[in-house]
């Protein structure tokens, strides 16, 4: 085997489009072995549709292209218990686990008068409980021989990005957790860093945060603008992030925020 990550195995959730795919992909260009794990059904609190299962399916054929296995399991990662379940028969599958990418997020828009108590639970639920399900799946099978455990936050988790506000504050916690976890697991071994990407043309975006920012606050308009002459980065900018933590090559990175932000956050 030959790549940066030869033999490595991944789980990663949120896998069945977006950037999920793609760092399933990246890392299967590389010589990881998958485990892929999507809600596969709408949420009637998100106002645009979530992945298929053929679109899973997909997934699992595109790193199959590469030569790798991918084994993947729909599952709700706001269901701790399934979640550890998928995980632990799919470990047992491949003979172990390397690596926990928690990619699985969604987002709503609304002012602070209009954002309800559904959408906050609903957002805070997927993004912040089931990034830690997803790292209390995946420790188990990780804490006995090391490994890199990596979170998606967003440029959103290191600054007040308005107008999803529950998105915002989840984002954020999702860096508490995660240092919180690199100070613990350090002595045994585990890398804990967070993602923080830019806007990312995938299928998580409301039409409303548009038209919020067009028609009743463009004048927030400008903290979403990158520093970079781009609108948004391409999914690829943030799996090559996601393939560095998974290598060897930042086997001594830990407690990173890593930002692929275009320079958003200098803003």
């Amino acid at each position: 085997m030959s790549g940066r990550v030869a033999g490595k195995r991944v789980l990663v959730t949120g896998a069945a489009r977006g950037m999920g795919r793609s760092h399933a992909v990246r890392l299967a260009e590389e010589g990881a072995d998958l485990i892929l794990l999507d809600i596969c059904e709408s949420i009637p609190e998100i106002e645009y549709p979530l992945a298929t299962e053929d679109e899973l399916a997909e997934t699992v054929r595109l790193v199959e292209e590469h030569g790798r296995h991918a084994l993947a399991h729909v599952v709700d990662v706001r269901d701790g218990e399934a979640l550890s379940a998928a995980v632990t028969d799919a470990v047992a599958q491949l003979g172990g686990l390397d690596a926990s990418v928690a990619n699985a997020g969604v987002l709503t828009a609304g002012t602070w008068d209009t954002t309800t108590s559904e959408q906050w639970r609903t957002v805070v639920d997927v993004n912040l409980i089931g990034t830690w399900n997803t790292c209390a799946a995946a420790l188990p099978h990780l804490v006995e021989r090391g490994g890199s455990v990596i979170n998606i936050s967003s440029a959103a988790g290191v600054k007040g990005s308005p107008l999803h506000t529950p998105y915002t504050a989840s984002k954020h916690g999702v860096v508490g957790l995660s240092r919180a976890l690199a100070n613990e697991l350090a002595a045994v071994g585990v890398r804990v860093n967070t993602v923080h990407p830019t806007g990312v043309e995938t299928g998580m975006r409301p039409d409303s945060l548009h038209t919020l920012l067009v028609e009743k606050r463009p004048d927030l308009a400008p903290i979403f603008a990158n520093a970079m002459p781009i609108v948004m980065a391409e999914a690829i900018d943030i799996s090559n992030a996601v393939l560095y933590l998974v290598s060897d090559e930042s086997r001594y990175v830990t407690g990173l925020e890593f930002k692929v932000d275009a320079g958003v956050t200098l803003r």
